[in-house]
């Protein structure tokens, strides 16, 4: 029961970050500032966060010295605020599809950089070692994919498109200028980069300040601070910074609130009750729930964005059963060592 109780959380999970993509992606076809668009997203984050942080941990909360707060302003730097904003602009530049698909990179470039920092191991005698490799080297493949070949565009199910923006596609090829969509690809896999390394180093900020909310949430103040200035100084002209009942609005307050509020507690419930691994597993739901809502809705999905993804979630899952397997082993070895211990 707990095992469904969770799949069915991690799926509702996905499917919020796979709506996040269409609902984003279609506001800045509706000409919103991605810079804009990041701050308001934290701006409704934090209006969340805030009042639950201060209810859930007003008594409990761990001292705050000034060396933690500059660690925690540095990470959402390159974590959050200038992650979200770089990845801001790759979605604008490529596809819903192409941006979902490559965020199944996380865990494998996340598993990589914790190798290289030391916290991660990389046995190349062992069969999960390898395994582990070959992951990274799919994940690298599909992003070479998703950015040398866009090919044909798949028909959509809904010939009446929802979204009433101007298409970037005609006559069943796509149209994205080839550099302007390699850019977009480098600028999601810089972003996701940056995300991955922000996973691999939020252990050790948990253990500098062990608040989980407090600690996000004191992150997502100072991503808001950060992308207040990065907006001001990337987008000069304030009438594009009003929100009207559109397009725009939709994607704020669904980011704010869904993503930056209601899904981190959803991952951490999902954790607890099974584990980081299976909610990594679950990462691939994302994308299909992108590539069913784009072909539903009119948001374009070329051929390329789909066998760059499945290369990439292959990649995914031959990192994450290498880790699985590797757990096992290490788990009957500490066995073996206690029973032998024991007869001693």
């Amino acid at each position: 029961m707990g095992n469904t109780s969770a799949f069915v959380v991690a799926f509702l999970l996905r499917a919020i970050y796979g709506g996040m993509q269409i609902v984003t992606k279609n506001a800045f076809d509706e000409g919103m500032s991605t810079a804009v668009f990041v701050f308001y997203r934290h701006l409704t984050g934090i209006l969340f966060l805030v009042p639950v942080a201060f209810v859930l941990e007003r008594k409990t909360a761990p001292q705050l010295s000034f060396k933690v707060s500059l660690k925690l302003f540095v990470h959402a730097l390159y974590g959050i605020s200038g992650a979200i904003n770089i990845y801001g602009l790759g979605l604008s530049y490529s596809s819903a599809t192409s941006s979902s698909a490559i965020f199944n990179l996380l865990p494998a470039v996340a598993f990589f950089l914790a190798v290289l920092l030391g916290m991660e191991t990389l046995n190349l005698k062992r069969i999960h070692g390898i395994a582990k490799v070959c992951g990274i080297l799919f994940s690298l493949a599909g992003v070479i994919v998703l950015a040398f070949y866009q090919g044909p565009e798949m028909k959509s199910f809904n010939h009446h498109h929802l979204f009433h923006h101007k298409s970037n596609f005609h006559g069943g090829i796509t149209a994205h200028p080839a550099r302007t969509w390699i850019i977009g690809i480098f600028l999601t896999t810089l972003s996701t980069t940056a995300w991955a390394l922000w996973t691999v180093l939020q252990g050790p900020m948990l253990q500098a300040y062990p608040s989980k909310l407090l600690n996000t949430t004191l992150q997502m103040i100072f991503a808001t601070i950060q992308s207040f200035f990065i907006a001001l100084a990337a987008e000069r002209d304030f009438a594009k910074w009003s929100l009207g009942l559109d397009a725009r609005l939709i994607a704020v307050l669904y980011s704010g609130i869904l993503v930056s509020g209601v899904a981190y507690y959803m991952q951490v419930w999902v954790i607890d009750k099974s584990g980081p691994v299976f909610l990594a597993m679950t990462m691939p739901i994302t994308l299909l729930v992108t590539l069913i809502l784009s072909l539903f809705l009119g948001e374009a999905v070329t051929l390329g964005s789909i066998l760059g993804g499945v290369i990439m979630v292959g990649g995914l899952y031959s990192v994450l059963l290498a880790k699985k397997s590797e757990h096992v082993d290490v788990t009957k070895q500490h066995m073996a060592a206690s029973a032998e211990t024991a007869q001693v």
